[in-house]
């Protein structure tokens, strides 16, 4: 009893709260842009193929796997009277407002230049973003040990997140119309130097707002430096199912699906060799590693995280092209992405409550279910129904709202059930992965998106190409990402933590930490 007594002080001030959804909502600034209107930048505005894009987007979010991992790893050994977390948020800012600029500048270059432009950029993004939002979303995990309030305090965060992604997507095309006068390169440059402003505003009231109260020890039997040595030598077993996994995407043929099972057989095979050594005969790098593949709740959500990213991926993503084309009211996609968006902060902020009359799994499942439902009947509007499409399209983001904020909560249940499991805690580390599996899902919508138009013939420079695009077009806007999110709903059907097991594990984490 006591011990739930001291579970219920681990409540949040009011302010903390709208501090640390700020932080999201500035994250949403770079993500939300990035997600939404980065391919279409890239091919109607800065003039590269469709095909270049998508192996951009994709090649530069699995890279991702990496420097998330790496970000995860040294977050969790930081020590500064800011916290572990706290004071990345504050380091990365000024990095990632300059490369959201530089991102939508066009420079006078050649069409190679322009490429490499578009890579160097692009990765100076999402590194300064890893950089930000690693620490940024592990800090809610060490913020509370009530996982209640961990659930609330989630729906403030993508609360914040939606009003972000609101900002930019509801504002953008009007700013770049505005701020450009007729020249979208122009617009679209100046726009992000307003945004990277706000950026900056938001991301330190969220550092001077919040605070890290879950001090859990930790064993570092290595200094960082050996650690990440020790973390290089053990690239492959993360890289080669990467690579395995792009090559069959991008080909799809024999020899790339066989490359694929046999990476896919051989890193089975010395994950098991690995668990068999004994923690006793494991460098701390391989133990993390031990720790996390062993953990069944964290691969569940491993795969839930991707597959609702490529279902949110997709439809946000697809709609500026839905609107331009199909439509033929590209300037009415903002106000579709505000109704979205105030419609996602009213859930987002709504679901952590729920959660307390309804199990977390419950009510994932059921959004996943009824989301991809709603979004697969888009398919069979015609373009004028456009007020049938606000309804269904608002309907649908009631579901998909609530995922992320069911996803990350979990996540820091998932952290705390290795903790409580193998008596040792890398918070960075679990949301690393989390976080990377979000990028990574986002990176192959993106491409899918533009895999799909390709192989309608699409052509952003060329507008004799849309025509036939159509068809893909409406697929991706419906039934593509209700596939995933069908898939989804049925793969959580496993997830074994349920709302009785984890206040038992809270509480019991509570009292080793107090001994």
């Amino acid at each position: 009893m006591s011990n739930n007594l001291d579970l219920a002080k681990h409540q949040l001030p009011f302010h903390e709260k709208i501090g640390y959804a700020l932080g999201d909502a500035a994250s949403n600034l770079v993500w939300r842009g990035a997600l939404a209107y980065m391919a279409v930048f890239y091919t109607d505005v800065f003039g590269i193929s469709a095909i270049a894009a998508s192996l951009l987007l994709l090649l530069v979010r699995l890279s991702d796997g990496v420097t998330d991992i790496m970000i995860g790893m040294i977050a969790d050994r930081t020590e500064t009277r800011w916290g572990k977390f706290r004071p990345w948020i504050l380091w990365s800012t000024p990095f990632l407002g300059l490369f959201m600029v530089l991102s939508f500048t066009t420079p006078n270059l050649s069409p190679e230049g322009k490429l490499v432009w578009a890579y160097v950029t692009y990765i100076g993004l999402t590194l300064a973003y890893t950089v930000s939002n690693v620490p940024y979303s592990a800090l809610m995990g060490v913020m509370t040990a009530n996982p209640t309030e961990r659930n609330i305090l989630s729906g403030w965060r993508f609360a914040g997140a939606f009003l972000g992604g609101a900002l930019i997507m509801g504002f953008l095309p009007a700013i770049v119309s505005l701020l450009g006068n007729g020249d979208e390169q122009q617009g679209y440059q100046y726009a992000m130097f307003l945004f990277a402003g706000l950026l900056v505003v938001l991301f330190l009231i969220t550092f001077m707002t919040t605070r890290e109260r879950v001090k859990p020890p930790i064993d570092v039997t290595l200094n960082l430096k050996a650690q990440l040595v020790d973390f290089s030598k053990n690239l492959p077993f993360i890289l080669l199912p990467l690579v395995a996994i792009t090559l069959f995407f991008y080909y799809r043929d024999i020899y790339t699906g066989l490359f694929f099972l046999f990476v896919i057989g051989i890193t089975y095979y010395l994950a098991k060799r690995l668990i068999k050594r004994g923690s006793e005969n494991l460098s701390h790098t391989q133990q993390d590693l031990v720790d996390l593949i062993t953990n069944k709740p964290w691969w569940i959500l491993l795969a839930i995280g991707f597959l609702f990213m490529m279902f949110n991926g997709i439809k946000m993503g697809t709609i500026i092209y839905y609107f331009k084309y199909y439509t033929g009211n590209e300037i009415l996609a903002g106000a579709y992405f505000i109704a979205l968006l105030v419609i996602s902060i009213i859930a987002a902020l709504s679901a952590g409550y729920i959660c307390k009359f309804v199990s977390k799994k419950a009510l994932f499942i059921n959004a996943l279910f009824f989301g991809g439902l709603t979004t697969g009947t888009l398919y069979f509007l015609e373009p004028d129904q456009v007020k049938l499409l606000f309804f269904i399209g608002c309907l649908s983001e009631v579901f998909a709202a609530f995922m992320p904020v069911l996803f990350f909560s979990m996540l820091g249940d998932a952290a705390d059930f290795s903790e409580w499991k193998n008596h040792r805690r890398a918070t960075g580390l679990f949301y690393s992965a989390g976080t990377f599996i979000n990028k990574t899902g986002g990176g192959f919508a993106g491409a899918l998106i533009l895999l799909v138009l390709a192989s309608y013939g699409y052509d952003g420079m060329d507008a004799t190409t849309v025509e036939q695009s159509l068809p893909g077009i409406k697929l991706l806007m419906s039934w593509v990402p209700a596939a995933f999110s069908f898939i989804a709903a049925g793969i959580m059907l496993f997830y074994p933590l349920t709302e009785d097991a984890m206040m038992q594990i809270e509480s019991d984490l509570l009292a080793r930490r107090t001994k």
